[in-house]
């Protein structure tokens, strides 16, 4: 069995300032490739969830395969979603970076 592969994408921003690290709404990011260009803050923050999505965990309170969590830098407050992206989804979805 593979391992699922895994989208986080930010969805929204509530704090008062904007991305330190220049992280905009809507931009994606595969985890196995791209999570270097994630912001150090909000990966530990996420790599809790993709650990339990990746091997068939669920979050409470989210859909089936996803989790939202937000960045811990109060000035910013991203808001990110992962998603576990089923194997069909992936053919042909290289750098899903926007």
């Amino acid at each position: 069995m593979t391992r699922p592969k895994i989208r986080i994408t930010l969805i929204d921003q509530k704090g008062p300032h904007g991305c330190h690290r220049g992280h905009k709404i809507g931009d994606s990011y595969d985890f196995d490739t791209e999570r270097g260009e994630l912001c150090p803050m909000a990966m530990h923050v996420a790599f809790p969830y993709v650990d339990i999505l990746r091997y068939g965990g669920s979050i409470p309170g989210n859909e089936p395969g996803t989790a939202v969590f937000c960045c811990p830098d109060v000035d910013t407050i991203n808001v990110f979603r992962i998603e576990v992206i089923q194997p069909d989804e992936n053919e042909g979805n290289e750098g899903l970076k926007s």
